[in-house]
């Protein structure tokens, strides 16, 4: 009889055969970087790394004469110290734009960091158990990301939000069709991601026996796999407590009688259904923003940050293991607040 796992425990299973299929397309020296790194890395990402590698080889094996009659899968490890820094940097060119199969591929700054910093990771081990003796990637630079601006909703737009939400009568026939039968949970997931700054992968792996009815609480599953309490508003918890009693009359599907948020199919809501629910909504609003889970995430750092000026607690409930990272993201609320409060000292009484 198989085992029942939690969402979170299955998703982890599953990342791990993902992974697993990954490297079956990668040269046999990568199953060790792979096993050297999983204490201290999520299976999520190690996919993103197999993956970003993956793409690495397959220019090798495409840009590089003396590949042509090897498989990816046969490079011997030794190939990684016949390259150069500029073999590093034609690669990261080619990261712009790129073909695979019949499928075009762009990827922008932020795209060719993470897959550089991927292979950095990567010539590091290897370099520093003395298995090859250059480590190029060392020497090239990250690209410079440029600082973009935070997007959020003001607060005028997050009461709009949750109203389009709950009315839905901006939706169309279709749409306003399964309005019907969704309604009441999709107040709840928004009026959840607004009202607690949880990552929307928190939000949908969340079980019926998390919730805290005694502390007006509810459990999630952290990046990292910790587990964290958050404390619900009174308002948050109410819309929670309404859906509650709407998901007790519903019969989940096989294997998901757990899951608090179910879909339409009576199945635990994916993260990308959750995304899709969020855009359309928030297109009813605004078409000036691109609104996503992660936005609601910045609303509510940015809303928590603005009543409590505590930058501290902001990190701890957004899950931000360094608060510099926290800081980086609400600085120009520190800046509004020292222009505001420029007179709060008076040096002299005015005649």
């Amino acid at each position: 009889m198989a085992t029942k796992r939690n969402y979170h425990d299955q998703l982890t299973v599953d990342n791990n055969l993902k992974l697993r299929h990954l490297l079956k397309e990668l040269p046999g020296f990568a199953a060790d970087y792979f096993r050297a790194i999983e204490p201290s890395t999520s299976s999520r990402t190690r996919i993103a790394y197999a993956y970003d590698l993956g793409v690495f080889f397959h220019y090798l094996k495409e840009n590089n004469p003396s590949l042509k009659n090897t498989a990816i899968t046969d490079i011997p490890l030794s190939f990684l110290d016949q390259l150069k820094p500029r073999d590093i940097e034609e690669y990261l060119d080619y990261l712009k734009v790129y073909e695979r199969g019949e499928d075009e591929h762009t990827n922008e700054t932020q795209g060719i960091k993470r897959k550089l910093a991927s292979l950095r990771s990567f010539y590091r081990y290897f370099y520093t158990n003395e298995d090859i003796q250059t480590n190029p990637a060392s020497i090239v630079s990250l690209p410079k990301l440029r600082e973009k601006e935070i997007i959020r909703l003001d607060v005028g737009e997050v009461a709009l939000l949750l109203d389009e939400v709950e009315k839905g009568d901006k939706l169309t026939k279709k749409q306003q069709g399964y309005h019907e039968k969704t309604k009441i949970r999709d107040v709840a997931l928004m009026t959840m991601l607004l009202g607690t700054g949880m990552r929307v992968s928190e939000c949908v792996g969340i079980d019926l026996k998390d919730i805290d009815n005694r502390n007006m609480a509810v459990k999630i599953r952290r990046k990292g796999g910790y587990e964290f309490v958050v404390y619900l508003s009174d308002e948050v918890y109410q819309v929670l407590m309404e859906y509650v009693e709407v998901r007790k009359q519903q019969l989940a599907a096989e294997g998901h009688e757990d899951a608090l948020f179910l879909s339409l199919q009576n199945k635990r809501i994916s993260v990308r259904s959750v995304e899709k629910l969020v855009s359309k909504y928030a297109n009813l609003i605004t078409t000036m923003k691109h609104i996503t889970p992660h936005k609601l995430r910045s609303t509510y750092g940015t809303n928590l940050y603005r009543e409590t000026g505590d930058i501290y607690l902001v990190a701890d409930m957004l899950g931000h293991k360094d608060v510099n990272t926290t800081k980086k993201h609400y600085a120009a609320i520190d800046e509004e607040r020292r222009r505001a409060n420029r007179n709060a000292l008076r040096l002299r009484e005015s005649d």
